[in-house]
C-alpha cells in the first residue's frame, strides 16, 4: 500500500495511492461511513498490521462507480503533499553508511554505526519549496536517503527478523550545510535547518517493497543524475542498523532512520568542483518502488 499526506485548508489528510489517483481516505468515509478506519497516516502506523488489513478491506469494499460525484478520488498531481510520516517520535540518521561514499570524502570505513539526529522542524513534503538559509550558510548539499519507518515497538532486537519491525519506508532528502556540519565535531547544526528533511511523496508499506537493501537509488539537480548507486552499496544493511539501534533505545511506532546516501553528493568532489545548492535548483530524490520526491530551492527571504 502506497500512503501519503495532503495539506487542505491548512489540515493535513491521509490518501492512498492507486492507479495514479489518490483516495481520500476522510471524504470516503464521509460517503460511506466505517468504523475503526484511521485518517491520519499516524494513525495508520500505531495500528500496525491489523489496521492495514481494516483499510485494504475497506477500500476494496468502494464502489467504483460515482466516486467522482462524492469527491473522494483525486488526481495526484493537483495536490499539495505533506511529509510523508508527519509526527514522528524520533528522526534517527546514520551517517558514512555507503562504502563508495566513506571513500569519495576520504572518510574511514566506520566500525560501527555512525548516529546522529534531526528534528521535526527539518520535516516538508513533496514539491514545497526550500528555503536556504542563506544568513548562515552558502554550502547546502543534497543527499538521497532511505528512510525507515518503524511500525511496532522494538528493544532489544535481533538482526534476523529486525525487518519484522518496520512499517514501510520512503524517501528523503537529508540536506546538509557542510560548512556548519563540519564546524564541531557535531553534526547536528548543520543537518537541522527548517526544511531540511522533505520526506515522500508516498510511505510505502514493507511488503510492497520486499528487500530494502537491493533498491536502485539517484538524485537529480535540475534533471542532471548527481547519484546513481544501490542500496546494497550499505555498509550496514536495514536489519544491522534496526537491531543496533534497538539495543540502545526503544524505538516506537513512527519512528524514523534515515539509513545514508551513496557517493556523488557536492561534499565529495575536489574543493575547487564544489557546486553547493543555490536559488531555483530543482532537487528530485527517486528510490526503486518509493516513487519521486522533488523539491525547488530558494533564497530565503529577508
Amino acid at each position: 500500500m502506497r500512503l501519503a499526506t495532503i495539506e487542505q485548508q491548512g489540515e493535513y489528510r491521509l490518501v492512498i495511492e492507486q492507479d495514479s489517483h489518490i483516495i481520500d481516505i476522510g471524504k470516503a468515509l464521509e460517503a460511506y461511513p466505517a468504523e475503526g478506519i484511521p485518517t491520519d497516516v499516524m494513525e495508520v502506523i500505531a495500528g500496525g498490521e491489523q489496521g492495514l488489513e481494516r483499510l485494504r478491506a475497506y477500500l476494496a469494499a468502494l464502489p467504483s462507480e460515482g466516486s467522482s460525484d462524492t469527491g473522494y478520488v483525486l488526481d495526484g498531481n493537483d495536490q499539495v503533499y505533506g511529509a510523508s510520516v508527519t509526527r514522528p517520535g524520533k528522526i534517527i540518521c546514520i551517517g558514512l553508511n555507503y562504502r563508495r561514499h566513506a571513500e569519495e570524502t576520504h572518510a574511514p570505513i566506520p566500525e560501527y554505526p555512525i548516529i546522529f539526529n534531526k528534528f521535526n522542524n527539518t520535516l516538508t513534503g513533496h514539491g514545497h519549496d526550500i528555503a536556504l538559509p542563506n544568513r548562515v550558510t552558502q554550502e547546502v548539499d543534497y543527499e538521497a536517503e532511505l528512510v525507515i519507518v518503524i511500525g511496532k515497538k522494538a528493544k532489544y532486537v535481533r538482526k534476523e527478523g529486525a525487518l519484522d519491525y518496520v512499517f514501510g519506508y520512503t524517501n528523503v532528502n537529508d540536506l546538509s550545510a557542510r560548512d556548519l556540519q563540519m564546524r564541531t565535531p557535531q553534526w547536528l547544526i548543520g543537518k537541522s535547518c527548517d526544511h531540511f528533511s522533505p520526506l515522500g511523496p508516498y510511505l510505502v508499506t514493507s511488503d510492497e517493497v520486499g528487500n530494502p537493501n537491493q533498491l536502485a537509488i539517484q538524485s537529480t539537480v535540475n534533471g542532471e543524475i548527481r547519484q546513481q548507486s544501490n542500496t546494497s552499496d550499505m555498509i550496514f544493511s536495514c536489519e544491522e542498523i534496526v537491531s543496533y539501534i534497538s539495543q540502545h533505545m526503544t524505538l516506537d511506532p513512527g519512528d524514523i532512520i534515515l539509513t545514508g546516501t551513496p557517493e556523488g553528493v557536492v561534499l565529495g568532489y575536489p574543493e575547487d568542483r564544489r557546486v553547493y545548492l543555490k536559488h531555483g535548483d530543482v532537487v528530485t530524490i527517486e528510490i526503486e518502488k518509493l516513487g519521486k520526491l522533488t523539491n525547488r530551492m530558494v533564497d530565503e527571504p529577508y
